[in-house]
């Protein structure tokens, strides 16, 4: 017996075995192909089917004019005073409230457009706006 020699088998092995770690990865693809599928299913419900379409409930649109004269058209059709107020209460009790859009002409004097803002208002109408031309440059 010699002490400090070594046999020629007992070298340092300077390579990485491959097979086992091949043998793991096999495995852990083999476990993930298996997996996979259970968990994307693991729940069957049946879902309720319903159509998407969007809900179009745009308020329409009420044009109220007065001329030079003072004379008030409801989408160009001539009424009086009294019915002005009518309409404007049916327009008011609608689901959506239409928009009333005033047109006044530029020689009204201002105190019937004021009259018509205060019948819109009483009557209950939340949407008011004035229709206007742009000044020519």
């Amino acid at each position: 017996m010699a002490f400090g020699t070594q046999d020629e088998t007992d070298e340092v092995m300077n390579e990485i075995n491959m097979t086992p770690l091949v043998d793991v990865m096999l495995v852990l693809l083999i476990i993930f192909i298996i997996t996979v599928p259970v968990m994307k299913h693991a729940v069957n419900i049946d879902l309720p089917r319903a159509s998407s379409r969007p809900q179009d409930a745009k308020p329409q649109t009420v044009r109220l004019s007065v001329d030079a004269d003072g004379a008030y058209y409801w989408n160009e059709s001539r009424v009086d005073d009294k019915e002005l107020a009518r309409m404007l209460k049916v327009e008011a009790v609608r689901d959506p409230q239409p928009e009333l859009h005033i047109r006044g002409d530029k020689n009204v004097r201002y105190e019937r457009v004021a009259l018509a803002m205060s019948a819109a208002q009483q009557a209950g109408l939340r949407k008011i706006g004035f229709i206007t031309e742009p000044k020519p440059n």
